[in-house]
């Protein structure tokens, strides 16, 4: 809170010092419809008829970060605010950059913007809106509206259909009828963006969405889905046994865990991003692995035998593909690649539910587990004994310092080898199973066995 109202202190003192010289300058863009909407802004952008070389002058420290298209950044002391000058763009070679700038007028700089909300000018200085594109009016009715004609806005830059979808589903609002026809008959166009602008909106998409499954069903109605991610497709329509998934197919389960997933945001040891692509992905695996077979009462069912280890690989091809990190990329694969073990944890043998819960990605596996049963059967038995089980062992770690290590079984004469491994694992789990009182009692268990 306090580096936002600092930082649009700073964009402040930077229209001020611009009308002072005689400019034009207004805060523009995602500031202006947040602060009308009544939430807290991410930054502040100013918008001016001076030009980038004037904006230079004025101001002791700058960077040019996009002096091209009117792009300057004004730096004072920790902030920073980027301060544009008006212009309009003409043609885009590349479905993102437009082939000329021309500095202009703040009416033609509004008429090139994205979304009517998103083309609103502020005067701090004087108080005063100006809104030559009906932002205002479709903020108040709850609308995405392209600015003009839709399938211009679009064709400057594709992502804007993305970025269409993540704005009606953070802010809660519709998508306008003609905007959302543009983006279905244009939706193949998407895959001319990189992987990295498209992996950046849809995790805003998947993590600041008041309901990002919701959001992923727009994403399948447009068309959009089948062209960034085209592995979940098959999800919808593959059925599911519905005494252990109630709620439909692996698409609505996806889409019903995605929405308890923003309810319930908890403080864990792992990132939203990390959560958001586990839940997405953590089934795709189901439709390659479909099959009838028999159930565990003898009734012949559909089984989706080792769709976890499938869906982890397809989930690394896809996060690859994304360019996610690879830290965050293998916490994803492994918390989906072992989500299944959660149906054993109540037969599992101590050290084994130790090793478990002692795991990196504990708390990424834990949630996903939570959510997967209240997206489906509701039942937390094993939720819950887990956290009765991590109670009783509050007192100790639940991954001890071993008691034996390689050099005490060289130096009671064993030779390197595959053998020491086999034995410092069963040493280990014997330790945490408390089968011996201490490790006197268990080195000499390993001397009659082994040595």
């Amino acid at each position: 809170m306090a580096e936002i109202i600092r930082q649009k202190e700073t964009a402040l003192r930077v229209v001020e010092t611009l009308q002072l010289k005689g400019y034009t300058a207004f805060f523009a863009g995602g500031c202006v419809r947040d602060e009308l909407l009544g939430r807290e802004p991410k930054d502040y952008d100013v918008a001016t008829d001076a030009l980038p070389d004037e904006v230079e002058k004025l101001f002791r420290k700058t960077l040019p970060i996009g002096k091209a298209f009117g792009v300057i950044a004004v730096i004072d002391g920790n902030e920073s605010v980027e301060v544009a000058t008006f212009r309009k763009e003409v043609g885009t070679r590349d479905g993102r950059h437009p082939e000329t700038v021309v500095f202009s007028a703040a009416e033609e700089d509004a008429k090139r913007r994205d979304f009517t909300i998103n083309g609103m000018f502020f005067d701090p200085v004087k108080n005063r809106l100006h809104d030559f594109i009906g932002g205002k009016h479709d903020l108040e009715k709850g609308v995405i509206k392209a600015i003009g004609d839709p399938r211009e806005r679009f064709k400057e830059d594709h992502l804007r259909m993305l970025r269409a979808v993540r704005f009606a589903y953070t802010l809660e609002f519709a998508l306008d009828k003609e905007t959302e026809a543009a983006i279905k008959e244009m939706a193949a166009r998407i895959k001319n963006i990189s992987a990295e602008r498209i992996e950046n909106e849809l995790t805003r998409i998947l993590t600041e969405s008041r309901k990002p499954g919701d959001a992923l069903r727009c994403l399948y109605n447009t068309g959009l889905l089948e062209h960034i991610l085209p592995d979940l497709i098959p999800m919808i329509g593959q059925e599911q046994p519905p005494q252990f998934h109630p709620e439909g197919d692996v698409f609505e389960h996806t889409v019903l865990m995605l929405n308890l997933m923003a309810e319930e945001k908890r403080d864990a040891c792992y990132k939203p991003r990390e959560l958001a692509y586990t839940v997405l992905l953590h089934d795709v695996g189901k439709p390659p692995t479909a099959a009838f077979g028999t159930g565990t009462d003898g009734e012949p069912r559909i089984r989706f035998d080792g769709h976890a280890h499938v869906s982890a690989g397809m989930a690394e091809e896809i996060l690859t593909a994304l360019k996610l990190p690879n830290r965050e990329k293998k916490n994803i694969v492994a918390a989906i690649r072992g989500h299944m073990r959660f149906m054993d944890v109540q037969n599992m043998r101590a050290s084994k539910l130790r090793t478990l819960i002692g795991a990196e990605t504990f708390d990424l596996e834990m949630e996903l587990h939570r959510l997967d049963c209240l997206g489906s059967h509701r039942m937390l038995d094993n939720y819950d004994y887990i956290r009765s089980y991590q109670e009783e062992m509050a007192d100790e770690p639940i991954l001890p310092e071993p008691w034996i290590r390689g050099h005490d079984l060289i130096s009671m004469g064993l030779k390197e080898g595959r053998l020491i491994g086999q034995i410092l694992k069963e040493a280990y789990e014997a330790q945490m199973e408390n089968r011996f009182e201490h490790r006197e009692a268990l080195l000499e268990w390993i001397k009659a066995n082994y040595a």
